[in-house]
């Protein structure tokens, strides 16, 4: 494996005889830290058929680049093609733990980072969670895999959800918002790994940073009021019903995973794990009530 990453940097800094590590990341993609003559870089190698995913290159550069546009993301330093593989500037700084994502103080600074990019101009692409747990679930069955049967049951309460929606502008959103995706360096907090942004519903963002972290009532108060100013019971309301689409979104990356992928990684039990999460969701009075008025 050692070869590959260094056939990758070569590909890149061609004769520079680059250093290298390899870091940790993200399921389908490897990240890289090179270093040469004093500046250091992210290399991000793609996985194979990401495309099936819904993700587009193109589209991860160009949010990517807004990002950093706005202060949010890393700078983008260069684009390798055709292999699609994007060259960020390193940024220095740690993933903060999940217990301190939960804090006031960093419940503000998710707000501002988030509604710094949802303000920013348009990019290219979307992403509709209600279309895309639907695409999943086709290019699954084209490549031979099976869909749970929970899938009927949660694509029912998903058309209740859509319909309070319809009309919700779009928006540039990241639409991955997990722990591993935030870096902080005690001054800035930055958000990296855009592959999945496009113009979407600001409240997927919300409840996608809401469910993956794990916040409670409060929390998700506190993140609303930190966002808009104040939470409004209709915007509280909102948000419960998209922590639902969030993790079934999940549920179906997982499933169509199980379909296309070759990587050594439980995606079965991952999709398993989000349906289970997203019937507990569903099982909670305050979404009962949120879908009921929907």
């Amino acid at each position: 494996m050692n070869e590959f990453f260094e056939a990758a940097v070569e590909r890149v800094w061609p004769g520079r005889g680059a250093a290298f590590e390899v870091l940790g990341g993200g399921i389908t993609n490897h990240n890289v830290k090179v270093e040469l003559d004093g500046d250091v870089y992210v290399l991000r190698i793609v996985g194979k058929d990401t495309n099936l995913l819904g993700i587009d290159r193109s589209v991860e550069l160009a949010a990517t680049e807004a990002a950093a546009a706005v202060g949010v993301g890393p700078e983008v330093v260069t684009f390798v093609e055709p292999e699609g593989w994007l060259v960020t500037r390193f940024i220095e700084g740690a993933i903060p733990p999940m217990e301190r994502m939960r804090e006031s103080d960093m419940l503000a600074r998710v707000a501002r980072a988030l509604r710094a990019f949802h303000d920013g101009p348009p990019i290219p692409g979307t992403f509709d969670s209600f279309r895309v747990v639907e695409i999943y679930r086709d290019t699954a069955l084209a490549r031979g895999g099976t869909i749970p049967e929970a899938y009927a049951w949660a694509l029912g309460i998903a058309q209740r959800i859509e319909a309070r929606r319809v009309g919700a502008e779009p928006r540039p959103c990241h639409n991955d918002l997990l722990n591993a995706n935030f870096l902080d360096d005690a001054e800035r907090l930055r958000i990296v790994d855009w592959e999945y942004a496009g113009m979407g519903d600001v409240f997927f963002d919300l409840a996608n940073f809401s469910i993956n972290h794990e916040l409670g009532l409060e929390e998700r108060s506190a993140l609303l009021e930190a966002y808009y100013g104040e939470a409004r019971p209709e915007q509280a309301q909102t948000l419960e019903l998209m922590r639902f689409m969030s993790d079934f979104r999940e549920a179906m990356w997982g499933v169509v995973q199980t379909a296309v992928s070759e990587l050594d990684f439980d995606f079965v039990a991952y999709a398993t794990e989000h349906f289970e999460r997203l019937e507990r969701t569903a099982s909670e009075p305050l979404f009962q009530e949120a879908l009921a008025a929907a």
